[in-house]
């Protein structure tokens, strides 16, 4: 078991008032497996989000990840399980301007204290694994929607994390880029990494293998309905 949730409560204080978010949520994830979290603005999942990266602490409840007390470790120790134990793809891509794709993929391996030769080599590494071996010196601006999003996937696994953690991953790109970097995320999850992916879309979370339903902080488990449906039926679900 790599992720494990077990009773997790969290609140936020508003004034004088308690406002739960998060209600006896109880997730356990294996290694390989592709989870999408799936609910409307307001549900949780962004706040479910936040405490598996390991960007916020519940209120109540434990989380395990490879085995590891994560709520145990101090911020330091919580920072260094972020960089190493988790990759993270935003809906907006989140890359520097100014910096080439490969400058960008290399970022996580500076926090990292890795060499400058052996960091633009696995950037360029994962960059050739996402397609993009012909893009390393372009900078974001010369970059499509779809291809952006790519420099992003590579930036999340040159750290060779434990965890994909993927939030809207296609909320900023047109249909035909949404369907490249779903097929990406399959060929990853085939080759045995663990995604859990954030959203609100019924086609994307079509690709996973398994979906999670997440509504007034409350979740409840469901098989994808299109799991194993053609492209056509996917889009159809996402229209």
């Amino acid at each position: 078991m790599i992720l494990k949730l077990d009773h997790i409560y969290k609140d936020y204080i508003q004034g004088k008032m308690t406002v739960p978010v998060l209600k006896d949520v109880t997730l356990h994830v294996e290694e390989g497996e592709y989870v999408a979290i799936m609910g409307p603005s307001g549900s949780g999942k962004s706040t479910l989000m936040n405490i598996i990266g390991c960007l916020d602490k519940p209120t109540s409840g434990t989380y395990e990840l490879d085995g590891q007390n994560v709520l145990a470790l101090n911020d330091k120790a919580m920072a260094a399980v972020r960089l190493k134990g988790i990759g993270f793809v935003f809906q907006n891509f989140q890359l520097l301007s100014r910096q080439s794709a490969l400058d960008n993929v290399a970022l996580p391996l500076i926090y990292g204290g890795v060499r400058k030769k052996v960091r633009r080599d696995r950037a360029r590494e994962v960059l050739t694994r996402v397609g993009l071996e012909d893009r390393v010196n372009f900078k974001p601006t010369q970059l499509s929607g779809g291809q952006k999003q790519r420099v992003a996937i590579a930036r999340a696994m040159v750290n060779r994390p434990k965890i994909l953690l993927a939030d809207e991953p296609t909320g900023a790109l047109d249909s035909k880029s949404s369907k490249q970097v779903m097929e990406l995320f399959q060929t990853l999850n085939d080759e045995g990494i663990t995604i859990i992916m954030i959203t609100h879309d019924p086609g994307i979370a079509s690709y996973a293998k398994r979906i999670v339903d997440i509504f007034d902080g409350e979740i409840s488990e469901r098989t994808p309905k299109a799991e194993g449906a053609s492209d056509a039926e996917r889009e159809e679900n996402a229209e």
